[in-house]
Parts: C-alpha cells; sequence; structure tokens
C-alpha cells in the first residue's frame, strides 16, 4: 500500500525522518525503520534519514502488502486486573491497540490472545475487545473485554462520561493560566490523515488540566478527558502552542526532546476508573510511569 505526502512549508529544512513522523503520526524510530528499509522516496528516489526536505517535496512511503507481512510480533503485556468480564492492562509504548493498515508492530489484541485471554468477539473482528484506544507512543491503563456484557456495558459508559481517565503529560513552555479547561472541537486534520486539529467543523472536544510542576523550559501537567477524541490531548496542547514533550507528529522541538533523552510523546494513563460490568461497584486502577518517562521527567527537572 502506497501513502504519499506533500512537505508543508513548516517542515521546510526538516530531516526526512523528522518530517515523515509529523505527517503520518508514526513514531520516528518507526520512520527510521521505513528510511532504512529502502520504502521512503523524496521526488522518486529513495534517500538517508538526514536527507534535508524542502517545501513542495513529495514523500512517498510503500507499506508492506498485508498478505506479504510477517507475522505480528507479540508483546508480554502487565496485566493489572483480570476475571471473566475484563482485562486491564498497562501497555507500554510502541503496542497499538488493533490491527492496522501501515502497522506491522505488536498489538493488544495479539498479545492478549497470545497470552491466553479469550477476548470477545462482539463489535469489529479487527478490534477484539476493545473498547478505548491509546496511541501507540502512549503507555499506560487500558481495559479490554472478554464477555459481550462487558463490551456492551463498558461501551455505554464511555459514550455516557461515566468512565474516569485521568492522565499526566509533560508539555513545552508553561501554562496560562496554570489550570483551566480546553473547550475546542476537533477533527481530522485538512492535510494529512494520520493527524487531527482543532477545526470549527469538529467534534465538541473538552480537557481539563492542572499543573503539578514546572521547570524551566517544560511542565508536568494533571489532565482529566470529559471527552475521548483521538489525540485529543495532544492536539489540544499543541493548539495552545504547548506540544507535549518529545511529539513530533503536533510540533514539538526534537533538540529538547534530544536534551531530555525522549523518544516519543510524554503521555501516560495514569488512572483509570469505571463501574464494573457485572456488579456494577466502581473500580479504579492506578499506574506508574513508564521508565523511560520517568527518565525524561529527571533530565527536564535537571535542565
Amino acid at each position: 500500500m502506497q501513502r504519499t505526502w506533500p512537505v508543508t512549508e513548516e517542515l521546510a529544512n526538516e530531516r526526512v525522518d523528522v518530517g515523515l513522523s509529523r505527517l503520518s503520526g508514526l513514531s520516528r524510530a518507526a520512520c527510521v525503520e521505513l528510511i532504512d528499509s529502502r520504502v521512503v522516496q523524496v521526488n522518486g528516489t529513495a534517500i538517508a534519514k538526514s536527507h534535508k526536505l524542502s517545501f513542495g517535496d513529495v514523500i512517498d512511503v510503500q507499506f508492506p502488502d498485508p498478505d506479504m507481512q510477517e507475522p505480528e510480533p507479540i508483546v508480554d503485556l502487565p496485566i493489572v486486573y483480570s476475571d471473566d468480564h475484563i482485562v486491564v492492562i498497562d501497555k507500554p509504548s510502541g503496542v497499538a491497540a488493533h490491527p492496522s493498515p501501515g502497522w506491522g508492530g505488536p498489538t493488544v489484541v495479539g498479545s492478549l490472545i497470545a497470552m491466553g485471554q479469550v477476548l470477545t468477539a462482539f463489535g469489529p473482528p479487527e478490534r477484539q475487545g476493545i473498547v478505548h484506544r491509546l496511541d501507540v507512543g502512549t503507555s499506560g491503563l487500558m481495559v479490554v473485554t472478554k464477555s459481550e456484557l462487558a463490551y456492551l456495558n463498558i461501551k455505554d459508559q464511555f459514550r455516557d462520561r461515566t468512565v474516569s481517565k485521568l492522565y499526566h503529560t509533560l508539555v513545552q513552555g508553561r501554562l496560562d493560566p496554570s489550570s483551566g479547561t480546553i473547550d475546542a472541537p476537533i477533527d481530522r486534520h485538512p492535510n494529512s490523515s494520520y493527524r487531527f486539529a482543532v477545526l470549527r467543523s469538529g467534534r465538541p472536544s473538552i480537557t481539563h488540566y492542572d499543573t503539578l510542576e514546572s521547570f524551566a523550559y517544560s511542565s508536568l501537567l494533571e489532565v482529566h478527558l470529559e471527552t475521548g477524541r483521538t489525540h485529543q490531548i495532544r492536539v489540544h496542547m499543541s493548539a495552545l502552542n504547548h506540544p507535549c514533550c518529545g511529539d513530533l507528529t503536533y510540533g514539538a522541538d526534537p533538540k529538547l526532546a534530544a536534551r531530555m533523552k525522549l523518544e516519543r510523546q510524554w503521555l501516560h494513563a495514569v488512572k483509570l476508573e469505571f463501574d464494573h460490568p457485572e456488579s456494577g461497584t466502581r473500580v479504579s486502577f492506578s499506574s506508574d510511569y513508564a521508565p523511560d518517562l520517568a527518565f525524561s521527567l529527571e533530565n527536564a527537572r535537571a535542565l
């Protein structure tokens, strides 16, 4: 499958791996792997990852034919809780929620099945048991359903906004005010199928944030989502000119990310709370920062 992206003016003079990451939504490491595999061309010519882009260039990527791909890699997912209806995992970065075109890495669905978890077949077959998602580059808590009852019940809870989702994110700069609410509609980016943006035509999207700590070049925020749009935190923070550190797709400074030793967006789902689909009892789960984020946070404090 081939995908094509024109290089925008804002990406002029960026390295091709950085530009492709921001255009496609893939991690920079994934883009480097594609470039090293010689499936990325700029203006019809295969290039090195250090190639500098120019405004008006055209990037073509020939993704592998799904029928020709090797079997999906499997990872051992940390299980926080499991019963006959749900399984709660602490998803690491680099794992997608479910299979999708252009993604050849591990998925939550494939890995859980390989680990012997029986997920509900209710819903779309490629999204077996999935009732919500975390981005590939985001770590933290996810609930996956194992019964039809759980799938329908928790889907309804997300629709009715009774699920509590709490995130921590490290963003560039300092927000003023230090606590607040972002109420701005989100829709798919008009120039990129992998990105989203604040657009008047978008769906209502509400993000509440509080500053936990402020550093020289960044701030640690606690974020509560009232809605659950794709890339919501990343899009809203970018719209305020305070992108999540390391989030090159949404305008983060790659030099600052390098100083923090950060290779993905600094975003972690720290708490998840909902009503158990069978008992109705409110259940709550929490997650510590992933090791790479904890390391980058200490570097941010030291800058």
